[in-house]
């Protein structure tokens, strides 16, 4: 699906196809071209209409680049990910959105899904003051959209962490290896992916390109300093899991310790058991105190409960039980 949105003498219009004069740079117009989950034919306006380079245009329909920055002369190829905690199945996910920023254009290419992307369209149908800022303008309250969203599902991380290190606490549960093991792998995503945002995001603040004015600049370092603040919470979150998955072993390991210690014992009271049944198990006559009948064998009996007990009265003195 093709999204087009013209801004011209301060009225912003949503337009059903795209007119190659308004790119002109001296059109008067700024120019949103958004596509959603483009077809082939859709894709096509990238390269007729456009002309933007094969690689990028590739990467942009493949969406499959990491986050990055690229200079093609008179435009910016942009490559930065949304990010999306699922609760149920605690795992993270994280999709490309692309950006091609000209000179008072900008076109979008991904997946139809993103958020921050549905609430800037719906603000330009709403207001005309979105798309007064130019391309540029655009750009940013996109990005900056895209880093809030950020935030909670950091806070979802957080929380899990949270409850994870809770459990490892309160509760013998072997099966928590699985959630460690899994809020390991979501932190490492989100740390490998913020890092590089961050980075790109760092090349537009630092006006590495022509394109960026000092204005804009100022506002994209604020954008990089969400996402800084992000990565340190996530190298924050990689070393909390270190150390819950390190407790967790640790109990797992105390426990085991225990169960040898109680099987040591019970294999130890059993000795002296196995030695006077097997003793008097064989052709000798048993021992007797002078008692007729069966006594004899209660005489046994009463012998072994008392090597027992005075085994037991041992361990608990040294402390093994």
């Amino acid at each position: 699906m093709i999204r087009v949105f013209v801004h011209e003498n301060g009225v912003t219009r949503r337009e059903a196809r795209i007119d190659p004069a308004w790119l002109a740079p001296d059109s008067g117009r700024t120019v949103w071209v958004d596509l959603a989950e483009p077809s082939g034919e859709e894709g096509r306006v990238l390269t007729d209409v456009f002309h933007f380079h094969d690689l990028a245009v590739e990467a942009a329909l493949q969406r499959e680049m990491h986050p990055k920055v690229e200079s093609y002369g008179d435009y910016l190829y942009l490559v930065l990910h949304g990010v999306n905690f699922q609760g149920e199945d605690h795992t993270l996910e994280t999709h490309e959105t692309d950006f091609f920023l000209g000179s008072n254009y900008l076109v979008t290419v991904h997946d139809g899904k993103r958020r921050s992307i549905a609430h800037v369209s719906e603000l330009c149908e709403q207001t005309s003051h979105i798309l007064s800022e130019g391309p540029l303008g655009l750009l940013h309250r996109i990005v900056d959209t895209m880093v809030d969203h950020y935030r909670p599902e950091a806070d979802e991380i957080e929380s899990r962490l949270d409850q994870i290190e809770k459990a490892v606490i309160e509760a013998d549960n072997e099966r928590l290896m699985a959630d460690i093991l899994g809020a390991k792998r979501d932190i490492s995503m989100l740390r490998r992916i913020v890092v590089p945002q961050r980075d790109a995001v760092g090349r537009l603040a630092r006006r590495e390109f022509n394109i960026i004015n000092q204005e804009m600049a100022y506002r994209f370092r604020d954008v990089y300093d969400q996402f800084a603040r992000i990565a340190e919470d996530a190298i924050v979150f990689q070393d909390r899991v270190t150390g819950i998955l390190d407790a967790h072993l640790a109990s797992v390991s105390n426990r085991l310790a225990d169960v040898s210690r109680l099987l040591a014992v019970i294999a130890t009271l059993f000795g002296p058991l196995t030695v006077i049944t097997g003793l008097f198990g064989m052709n000798v006559p048993l021992p007797s105190l002078g008692l007729p009948g069966t006594g004899p064998f209660w005489e046994v009996i009463v012998l072994m409960a008392v090597s027992c007990g005075l085994l037991y009265w041992w361990f608990r003195k040294s402390g093994w039980l």
